[in-house]
C-alpha cells in the first residue's frame, strides 16, 4: 500500500507541474526578465568575510570560484569572523576540506587576509596559522585600504541558492 500511495503523489506532483507552468504564464503582469550577458572589465576584488560557522568557507570557495571566473581580476579575502579558527593549523583536521579549498585558492594567487585583533580575541597568535594567511592588523581597515586600491567590495553571505525554486514545492512525505 505503502508503495501506491508513492505512486500516486509522485504522480500529483509531476500532473502540477503543467498547472504551475500555465499559472506563471497567468500571472506574469511584468513581462519576461532581459538576459544582458555583458562582458566584464578585468576586476579586483576584496571579500570581506565573517562567517559564524567555518564550513560556510566551502561556499566561499564557490563564489570566489564563480567571481574570478567573470572578472579576472585579483582577490583579496579579509577574514576576520569565527571563521578565522578554521585557518588554526591544530584545526586542520576538523576544517580540512575548507582548508584544502583556501590553500587551492591561495595557490592561483588569491590573497588571504586575518584581522589580528580578531585572531588575538579568538586566542590565537599569528604562528598558530596556516602559511598562506597573512595576519595584518585589523579586517575593516583591511578591507578599506584594499578598497582605497581600487578593489570592489564584495560581501558574500553564505546563503546557497542551489534548489531553492523547488523550496516552495509540496513534499513528498516518505
Amino acid at each position: 500500500m505503502n508503495i501506491k500511495l508513492t505512486g500516486i503523489a509522485v504522480a500529483t506532483v509531476f500532473a502540477m507541474m503543467p498547472l504551475n507552468q500555465a499559472l506563471a504564464n497567468e500571472f506574469s503582469p511584468y513581462g519576461t526578465a532581459k538576459a544582458d550577458m555583458h562582458a566584464m572589465p578585468v576586476t579586483d576584488t576584496v571579500f570581506d568575510v565573517n562567517y559564524e560557522d567555518p564550513q560556510q568557507l566551502n561556499t566561499l570557495y564557490n563564489f570566489i570560484k564563480n567571481t574570478r571566473r567573470v572578472t579576472g581580476g585579483k582577490v583579496v579575502v579579509v577574514t576576520h569572523g569565527p571563521e578565522l579558527r578554521a585557518f588554526a593549523k591544530e584545526n586542520y583536521l576538523k576544517y580540512q576540506s575548507a582548508m584544502d579549498k583556501m590553500a587551492e585558492l591561495a595557490k592561483e594567487g588569491v590573497e588571504f587576509k586575518m584581522c589580528f585583533n580578531a585572531m588575538k580575541a579568538a586566542g590565537f597568535a599569528t604562528e598558530d596559522m596556516h602559511g598562506f594567511v597573512t595576519v595584518v592588523p585589523a579586517g575593516f581597515p583591511e578591507v578599506a585600504y584594499w578598497q582605497g586600491k581600487g578593489y570592489k567590495y564584495i560581501n558574500p553571505l553564505p546563503l546557497p541558492v542551489k534548489d531553492i525554486r523547488y523550496l516552495d514545492q509540496p513534499q513528498l512525505k516518505k
